[in-house]
């Protein structure tokens, strides 16, 4: 089968939006089959026969992994336990980057979990970056139903060419439809997955008002049932392309279906607390691929302001080792 058959293949597969049903239809990997320790010595640690991966940050250091392949596209998935307790000021992240490879302009899809003191909940929140356009933050954030402290819970990202869907236990909470006008904005070059723990005490709680506490260290994230689904390339390549026979007979991609777009309505209007779409001083007007609501304006007011902060540089596969790619 030629190239372009298989790319047209891939991409009729990942056009559509993932269903609850076809994600619980996916492979878990060990950790070794999928990945390798991206910084941290000792506050990594690999548990139930490589099922399972314990992420610390202590006084030392935070710690973290990333993929050993880069991906053009695909469906990426851990079950995730967050530390209890005073959490303030630390911040776990579970996304996709290129920043190694394209320093300048670099793409992101970040899943964000932010610590908070005593008696608050964490937030979630969820950005995504294209060729470099850091300054124009794409940023929601989120409370839960649930307290992600005390069980696993399941964080997943869809990226096809068109879409990118953000799940929480299988319900869709944030769909980013590629547009025109968005241009290089939308993420489009291939990417590694990383997981990471680290102090954002600069700007991760009540902007920066309350910092990580190492009292209450170590704090401990714990991934589980981990998924890595996507077409692998070799970014050095001109025009990356996807090849793996495995991917072309995927069946996952189907329309969104109407009782998930129910939930992911009914999620983002009792707990979404912020969307870059009615932040009025960092976007006079707002971006073209907003669609303004003004009942959810008046709502999401009553939390401004927000206070933002990016990954750290350091917590690039470059940084720590030098596998070539």
């Amino acid at each position: 089968m030629g190239f372009i058959t298989r790319f047209l293949v891939f991409m009729s597969l990942f056009t559509g939006l993932v269903s609850g049903f076809a994600l619980q239809k996916l492979p878990f990997i060990q950790f070794d089959e999928g990945y390798t320790h991206l910084f941290g010595d000792q506050n990594l640690i690999v548990h139930r026969n490589g099922k399972s991966v314990r992420l610390t940050l202590d006084e030392r250091t935070g710690s973290g992994f990333v993929s050993n392949d880069i991906y053009l596209h695909g469906f990426f998935s851990s079950s995730i336990k967050l530390p209890a307790d005073y959490s303030a000021g630390v911040v776990i992240a579970f996304y996709l980057s290129n920043g190694d490879l394209y320093e300048k302009n670099h793409d992101e899809i970040d899943f964000e979990f932010l610590g908070n003191i005593r008696g608050k909940e964490w937030r979630i929140q969820t950005n995504i970056y294209g060729n470099g356009s850091t300054h124009l933050g794409r940023e929601e954030r989120y409370n839960l139903w649930f307290d992600p402290t005390e069980e696993f819970h399941q964080y997943s990202i869809l990226w096809s060419l068109s879409h990118i869907i953000f799940y929480v236990d299988n319900v869709p909470i944030r769909e980013v439809k590629r547009t025109a006008s968005m241009g290089g904005d939308f993420p489009a070059k291939p990417m590694s997955l990383y997981a990471t723990i680290w102090d954002g005490s600069k700007w991760a709680t009540d902007g920066g008002k309350y910092g990580v506490n190492y009292k209450y260290a170590p704090y401990v994230a714990q991934f589980t049932d981990l998924i890595l689904h996507g077409c692998a390339v070799d970014p050095t390549e001109k025009f990356p392309s996807c090849e793996d026979e495995e991917v072309e007979n995927l069946h996952l991609a189907s329309e969104i279906t109407e009782s998930q777009r129910n939930k992911m309505e009914i999620f983002r209007r009792k707990h979404m607390t912020y969307s870059y779409c009615y932040d009025h001083m960092r976007y006079k007007v707002a971006l073209s691929e907003c669609v303004v609501n003004p009942a959810e304006a008046k709502r999401l007011r009553v939390y401004d302001p927000v206070t933002f902060g990016g990954i750290p540089r350091g917590h690039r596969r470059g940084k720590h080792r030098s596998r070539a790619v």
